[in-house]
């Protein structure tokens, strides 16, 4: 496909959506509900064919020479393929949040004022390695009364489109269009520029991927752009923690997972409590093969830590690496996170509720924590079902993006006659 051949093919995507997206805004929850059901059960019943697909990309991404870890994303499995159908499922029984009304109140000319949510309308969604984002995006734009463009990484092409033919057969049992959910079907990366360069047809971009693709996205986008660059995380010991606690949301949160957007990256601790739980606490990321990068102070009480540098205190490891950093204070404590973090995930471990508060007002990131793993950051976890990725803008949405996230507000007014003097 020539690039005056992707150009007409991307327009001809993006008008069938703002198309589409009308009908969608209008479509029934039961409508919604029915063809989240259908998908499902379509996913389930060509379990066979969505893994020879998956297995016809891994082996060309294998000889490619895609990465190990990539690889592993990549990979479909039968409890995979089972764990789309159920996400389906679990987003079918989420409540609908279109059309909902809030805030109402009457005002001295006679007039009722509130607010109605409503669709954003086309939602442009490009992703990495993972066939799973391909439905879980499906699921949720669908329920939110949007629709979609999606485009995912090319080493999963096959699987993607053998998903998406799973989408359209759930869209046409429910009467609704088919192009509500539309998977880009060429891997040239031009493609991407036209999607996220159409104002006219695409209403919202949602990248989910590495640092690279999230930066072209922004720096090229015609459109709004939800995103994170990435999750440099922080626990602060204050000098009130419980050590017992310290300990333990500390090993959670770093090495739960290492290669999470939500584990922490940075330990910081207060001086008065860091003779006694600076050897404790290092000892234990230590032990489970963490390498600690400190202050000087921190040098001095952990003989086994290396130096740190600036860089350090600013970096997204995905490794085992943690930097670390004694402070004075809860004040010290602020301004180092609101410098060096990202503005995704902090958690303070404190049993002084004025420190407590102080930390959750004062520091500027998407979740703040108070005695609590960073890993909790995570739309299941928080309640949403399920989630299109974790925001550190700080509009339209923040933190984990879930139906709410998809969804935009408008004024609606109710009267009985009344005219404005």
């Amino acid at each position: 496909m020539d690039q005056m051949d992707i150009k007409q093919y991307m327009e001809a995507v993006g008008q069938a959506a703002r198309a589409a997206a009308r009908a969608m805004a209008r479509a029934s929850t039961a409508a919604k509900n029915a063809a989240l059901l259908a998908m499902a059960a379509d996913i389930r019943a060509h379990q066979a064919e969505l893994l020879a697909a998956n297995a016809a990309d891994v082996a060309e991404a294998r000889a490619n020479g895609l990465e190990p870890a990539l690889l592993d994303r990549l990979t479909l499995t039968a409890k995979g393929v089972e764990a789309m159908a159920v996400g389906l499922e679990q987003v079918a029984k989420l409540p609908d949040p279109i059309g909902e009304i809030s805030d109402m109140k009457f005002r001295p000319s006679g007039i009722q004022v509130g607010k109605m949510r409503v669709p954003l309308g086309v939602v442009g969604i490009i992703y990495e390695a993972r066939p799973n984002v391909t439905a879980d995006a499906a699921a949720l734009c669908l329920k939110s009364g949007n629709a979609a463009i999606l485009r995912g990484g090319k080493e999963a092409l096959r699987c993607n489109q053998a998903i998406a033919a799973c989408v359209r057969v759930g869209l046409k049992a429910a009467g609704l269009p088919e192009t509500a959910v539309q998977v880009i079907e060429t891997t040239d990366r031009a493609a991407v520029g036209h999607l996220v360069a159409m104002p006219e047809y695409v209403d919202v971009i949602v990248p989910r991927g590495g640092k690279g693709l999230i930066e072209r996205i922004s720096r090229e986008a015609k459109v709004p752009v939800i995103k994170h660059l990435d999750g440099n995380c922080h626990v602060y010991i204050d000098a009130s923690a419980d050590p017992a606690k310290a300990l333990a949301i500390l090993e959670n949160a770093k090495t739960q997972r290492l290669g999470t957007c939500n584990t922490a990256e940075s330990l910081l601790i207060a001086r008065p409590v860091a003779i006694a739980l600076a050897p404790t606490l290092c000892a234990m990321l230590i032990a489970r093969g963490v390498e600690v990068r400190g202050c000087a102070e921190t040098l001095a009480l952990v003989p086994q830590a290396k130096a740190a540098t600036e860089e350090d205190y600013y970096t997204e490891y995905l490794a085992a690496i943690i930097s670390c950093k004694i402070v004075a204070d809860v004040d010290e404590a602020i301004a180092h996170i609101n410098k060096y973090s990202s503005a995704h995930t902090e958690t303070i471990v404190t049993e002084d509720y004025t420190r407590a508060m102080r930390f959750l007002r004062e520091v500027d990131s998407s979740s703040v924590m108070v005695n609590a793993s960073t890993r909790f950051a995570d739309g299941f976890e928080y309640g949403l079902g399920a989630e299109i990725g974790i925001s550190t803008d700080k509009f339209h949405a923040r933190g984990p993006v879930g139906l709410e996230g998809l969804t935009s507000q408008k004024w609606v007014v109710f009267g009985n006659g009344e005219v404005r003097a």
